[in-house]
């Protein structure tokens, strides 16, 4: 038959085996949500990474030439010094320009 000291040593034994064990796998738990943070910034960072280039892309053609005449041309409705307008009309329209 087994003593008490024994009983109580094996009892110990196994109460810090099983904190060892849950404490074990609280640590994996929580590894793995790190890992999982990380994969998530590590994907939000690369799609800004490619924002950030398409803007630098984009500020590069604006310091051409033709990268300012496009600008004038799309936003501020200017023309180039060679270049002709034509405004189109429709029957309808054209009672707005008569003289009548």
């Amino acid at each position: 038959m087994l003593s008490i000291k024994r009983i109580i040593i094996l009892a110990i034994g196994l109460i810090g085996f099983f904190l060892t064990i849950g404490y074990y796998r609280f640590e994996l738990d929580r590894i793995a949500s790190i890992n999982a943070a990380i994969a998530k910034s590590e994907a939000e960072l690369e799609k800004k990474r490619e924002i950030v280039r398409i803007y630098r892309e984009k500020a590069a053609f604006y310091k051409t030439k033709e990268g300012i005449e496009h600008l004038a041309r799309e936003q501020y409705n200017l023309v180039g010094d060679n270049e002709r307008v034509f405004l189109l009309v429709s029957p309808d329209e054209n009672k707005i320009f008569s003289d009548e």
